[in-house]
């Protein structure tokens, strides 16, 4: 299938946030996934300091990113990851069974790793003498080392939409403390120094960076 998208294929996103999440705000999964397809695709802002009523509509959580098409919307960054990988072979191959393994792994990456891993960071922050979750996300890391020992994507011999949501689960910098996982962190880096991510990285800084500037010459705090 050719990649294909509407005009008005929007990627909403916070207008502002913090420097610390800046490069990490998961509207960036959208733009790499769009990137890495050749899709069009707009950038729409919703309030970081005031979720109103409109945000809640789109999504019932007030969170981001969101994906509107026409008249159709998603939420929730792996339900519109997969929505763009209908739209191209890049991402979802169309071989069944490697389809069906693309969108298990896709699942796995939030369900068995970022599951674990933010609950691990978020207990971390209180800097226990121990975190009660080191096992528990070492055991996934040990999973994935193993499988990342024997090849150089999750799928078959090439990029797929899998490899773009793992290496984003696992490219925050927190989870390096926990160990030593040469493949792994071979791989995060391979797949992160893909174009498509350099640019949507890119792109998501200048947005927030421009955020900054307007909130400036408001007076805002």
């Amino acid at each position: 299938m050719s990649a294909q998208a509407s005009d008005d294929l929007t990627i909403w996103t916070f207008d502002w946030v913090p420097e610390g999440p800046r490069g990490y705000v998961r509207d960036l999964r959208l733009r790499w996934a769009c990137e890495e397809a050749g899709l069009s695709y707009r950038t729409g802002s919703v309030p970081f300091d005031d979720r109103g009523a409109e945000h809640h509509a789109h999504q019932p959580f007030g969170q981001v990113p969101y994906l509107t098409e026409g008249d159709l919307g998603l939420f929730e960054s792996g339900a519109c990851l997969l929505y763009l990988a209908e739209k191209s072979e890049a991402l979802m191959p169309r071989d069944p069974r490697r389809r069906a393994d693309t969108t298990s792994w896709i699942i796995s990456a939030l369900n068995s790793v970022e599951m674990v891993s933010v609950p691990w960071w978020f207990v971390g922050l209180s800097s226990p003498p121990e975190n009660p979750l080191d096992g528990w996300l070492k055991a996934r890391l040990d999973v994935l080392e193993g499988v990342l020992n024997t090849r150089d994507w999750l799928v078959g011999d090439r990029f797929t939409a899998a490899d773009l949501i793992m290496a984003d689960v696992l490219r925050l910098p927190w989870i390096r403390k926990i160990g030593r996982y040469p493949a792994t962190d071979a791989y995060v880096r391979r797949i992160c120094a893909r174009p498509a991510f350099a640019k949507a990285h890119a792109d998501q800084i200048a947005h927030f960076a421009a955020a900054d500037e307007q909130r400036d010459a408001r007076g805002d705090s």
